[in-house]
């Protein structure tokens, strides 16, 4: 279901265009994954669930100065955008995802019809992640360079590019593995989107105002600009882990969650 690799780049490209900026701004809508509450601060709602997933900031030594980077552009954003439209994200939790499980209502309701199912969903990753490193093996870790902003339906994130065709494929054997595990589609998983690299950094608290439109577009386009200016900023993806939120702040990892790295013997 995902992309081939030049399909991934050229996509990632047109969406992250300027131009593409006022079209995108018209479809937005307000997130339900956070609130205001009544002190006026950022309160993130209720919105369990399990992805696969980097090592959020917090727990990432390796991606410091890639994820300070963004902080920095995330209250370079809250500074400048219109005021108690952007929800931000706590940058302890940046990450990416690499694989989307289940989450929200649909983990609920097949909580309560099969107790076992966290048991269960960790068995069928770790079954994953072992059959990737059978068959899949990098002599380095993966690489993403810092593209430039997109404009997504609930939410601005950075769009991540892969150096190297490598750094692509990988994730997608990955992908490929988890999604095609007949263990985890008996339990009701499947595939729902195609794969984007990204961070997300804020979700919409509601809809643009048309006048708020173009400030908003050139405060976009101004950052990207410096970035293509500027040396790349980029993301090394070491690993992989399995991790269970209660909403999007909070991205937990037992010690016996499934890991699976990138940097193992070559083929």
């Amino acid at each position: 279901m995902d992309e081939a690799y030049q399909s991934y780049v050229e996509q990632v490209a047109r969406l992250t265009q300027p131009t593409v900026y006022p079209t995108q701004l018209k479809n937005i809508q307000e997130s339900p994954k956070f609130q205001w509450d009544e002190q006026g601060k950022v309160k993130p709602r209720s919105f369990p669930g399990y992805s696969v997933i980097t090592p959020p900031y917090q727990d990432d030594t390796t991606n410091s100065e890639f994820y300070e980077h963004l902080a920095e552009t995330q209250q370079r954003l809250l500074n400048k955008l219109p005021e108690d439209w952007l929800l931000p994200v706590p940058a302890r939790s940046f990450h990416v995802t690499l694989a989307d499980l289940i989450w929200g209502d649909a983990f609920e309701r097949i909580i309560e019809q099969n107790p076992q199912f966290e048991s269960q969903l960790k068995y069928q990753i770790a079954t994953s992640f072992e059959d990737f490193q059978n068959h899949n093996f990098t002599c380095k870790p993966l690489q993403w360079q810092l593209l430039g902003f997109i404009i997504r339906p609930r939410a601005i994130i950075v769009a991540l590019l892969p150096k190297d065709e490598t750094s692509y494929q990988q994730v997608i054997q990955l992908r490929r593995c988890i999604y095609q595990n007949q263990g985890l589609l008996s339990l009701g998983l499947e595939q729902h989107y195609y794969f984007l690299a990204h961070v997300t950094l804020g979700y919409f608290a509601r809809e643009i105002q048309e006048s708020e439109q173009d400030e908003v577009c050139n405060i976009l386009t101004t950052i990207n600009d410096q970035w293509l200016e500027a040396d790349p900023k980029i993301l090394t993806i070491e690993r992989a882990e399995l991790r269970r939120f209660s909403d999007m702040t909070s991205f937990i990892r037992e010690p016996d969650f499934p890991v699976v790295t990138f940097s193992q013997k070559e083929s």
